[in-house]
């Protein structure tokens, strides 16, 4: 009998034995085929077993773990007068509670004044958009301002119509812009603030908003009169918001200022600290940054600079990661694993920077997409970029990461969870069962690969990968003690997931995502157990059902697919609290 080769991470030599015992034993009769012929049983696929370590947690992350973008640029494009929309609010409010980042590469082109009407600091348009559409803003703002509390509203189908004319002329220069790095200045005004700030309250969410880091005197130091004239409207207002001073500075280089290093970055946060300190009402709010993008060689030493002079001034160390650049146009390269693994690449030298200049501090991934400069035409927004979405995840709560922001919520390009028909796309359900199902509290998962013929240099865990956590203490379905694990199967044929040890004979709950539709992995639609996900109505999310799996049951991953699998009432000592 030919002897199996068993491929282990993360277990325990007794563990491993206890399962090479139970392979052995299963194909005790097993007989060499004659040529042409099948190997009967479970050998002729590959078998993962899998069991989680239940006594303690690996990592405990912030109860905002998963965390929503919104750009700047949606002032430019008309949407945020659309914000108080009840189908938007709620689907953001499915995602709570969550930060919400208001920022992005427009962070450092904008500027607050202290106007109320819109209409009058509006562009020149058509006559019949600025008699007709504007008159319909301003008299929508009017029956708003006349609600109490959450101030949501229906729009007229043709008001909508006509914004989404204005945003689909305004999207292809607002990507221009961002792929020539050169940007227009914009301007958020006292309603704005407003409006932004109602779509968070209703909705759950927390602002951190974005200052504008490029507004500079003669010498080069950080003007804040800007910046002081908003937290004073702000505080006015009793508005709960945190604050971050720029995006990814280490790309001011190349929109002409020089100037700023990570010494001088260092003395503006001091100064913002400074100026959060005397408006009263801010005096303990949040500070973060730098808000660096990927650590290569001249943002490391960016982030190193940063941290030896202010990493005690900012609450919360951040920086960006997008997995892909404008090369990357085909599917194939979405599924891809070096892709995948850059971010665990990128995430290790970040904490290994923070662990020397500031270890007390905790670590954000303060933006994410897909893909960069607005994301990629039918990928970044289908269902093959979810791939991307869980693996940052997972690897990141694995890393102990405390918070991710995911750019964007709602916006213009092809990396949003909504689309401007205020309809969820794959990455919005992937998240809100996320939401649903995964806590706090990381639990460490052990694996043992059984493969016929292993490949040098491939292992399977590359392509399936798992993780695990306590179930979410917010589900009103599961009991505390349960655990949810998700994985995402990147094969392109079935794989069988054996749960053992601690997880052995358990009653297992399915959530199988899958694309919907003949467009496959560009799919703008997906399948919970076979069912199509749709919002039923404005105001309320669809019941997500399991799908319950007999105790014992081999789990079967389709290829291409992603699951969410919740053990109930297996009391695991790490996540009864």
């Amino acid at each position: 009998m030919p002897r199996p080769l068993l491929t282990a991470s993360f277990g325990s030599s007794l563990w491993l034995a206890l399962m090479v015992q139970s392979l052995v034993s299963s194909t005790a009769t097993y007989k060499r085929p004659v040529n042409g012929g099948k190997r009967p049983g479970f050998l002729e696929r590959t078998l993962i077993l899998l069991d989680v370590h239940t006594r303690g947690p690996v990592k405990v992350l912030n109860e905002n773990f998963l965390s929503l973008q919104l750009d700047p640029a949606i002032i430019k494009d008309g949407w945020l007068d659309f914000l108080s929309s009840r189908r938007l609010v709620t689907l953001a409010r499915g995602l709570s509670p969550a930060y919400l980042r208001f920022g992005g590469k427009r962070t450092d082109f904008l500027s607050f004044h202290n106007l109320k009407n819109l209409a009058k600091v509006r562009g020149p348009g058509p006559d019949y958009y600025l008699k007709n559409y504007e008159g319909d803003i301003v008299r929508s703002d009017i029956a708003l301002d006349k609600l109490k509390g959450c101030r949501v509203a229906n729009h007229p189908s043709m008001m909508l119509e006509l914004q989404r004319e204005k945003a689909a002329q305004m999207q292809q220069s607002l990507l221009k812009e961002q792929q020539d790095n050169i940007y227009s200045d914009s301007t958020i005004t006292a309603r704005s603030l407003d409006k932004l700030h109602n779509f968070a309250d209703c909705a759950g969410l927390q602002i951190v908003f974005g200052l504008n880091a490029l507004q500079r005197n003669p010498d080069c130091s950080w003007n804040s009169s800007n910046a002081l004239s908003l937290l004073k409207y702000s505080a006015s207002k009793k508005y709960n918001m945190t604050w971050e001073l720029g995006n990814e500075p280490n790309g001011y280089h190349e929109l002409g200022h020089r100037c700023v290093n990570g010494s001088l970055l260092a003395q503006d946060l001091q100064t913002l600290r400074t100026l959060l300190q005397s408006v009263r009402f801010y005096s303990r709010t949040g500070l973060y940054g730098p808000n660096t993008g990927q650590p290569r060689k001249n943002n490391a030493q960016l982030l190193e600079g940063f941290l030896k002079h202010a990493g005690s001034m900012v609450d919360v160390i951040t920086w960006q990661h997008y997995y892909a650049d404008r090369r990357v146009s085909k599917v194939d390269d979405f599924l891809k694993t070096r892709l995948l693994d850059t971010l665990n690449e990128q995430i290790i030298k970040v904490l290994k920077i923070v662990a020397t200049h500031a270890p007390a501090k905790k670590v954000w991934l303060g933006g994410f997409g897909p893909a960069w400069a607005g994301g990629t035409n039918n990928l970044s927004d289908t269902f093959a970029a979810s791939f991307l979405w869980l693996n940052t995840l997972g690897i990141s709560a694995l890393h102990g990461i405390d918070v991710v922001l995911r750019h964007s919520f709602f916006d213009y390009g092809y990396s949003h969870l909504v689309d401007q028909h205020f309809n969820p796309l794959p990455d919005y359900w992937l998240s809100l069962l996320f939401k649903r199902l995964v806590g706090q509290r990381v639990l460490s998962v052990q694996v043992a690969g059984l493969q016929r013929r292993p490949r040098p240099g491939r292992v399977i865990r590359d392509k399936l990968r798992i993780y695990a956590h306590c179930t979410s203490s917010r589900s009103q379905s599961y009991t505390r003690g349960s655990i949810t694990i998700f994985i995402s199967n990147l094969h392109r044929s079935r794989k069988k997931i054996k749960l053992a040890g601690s997880l052995r004979n358990r009653t297992v709950q399915q959530y199988l995502l899958q694309p919907l539709g003949p467009e496959g992995l560009h799919s703008r639609s997906m399948l919970l157990n076979g069912e199509p996900l749709q919002l039923k109505d404005d105001e309320s999310l669809p019941e997500l059902r399991p799908r319950t799996l007999r105790a014992g049951r081999t789990i079967a991953m389709p290829p291409i697919s992603i699951g969410f699998y919740v053990i109930k009432n297996i009391n695991a000592y790490a996540c009864r609290r």
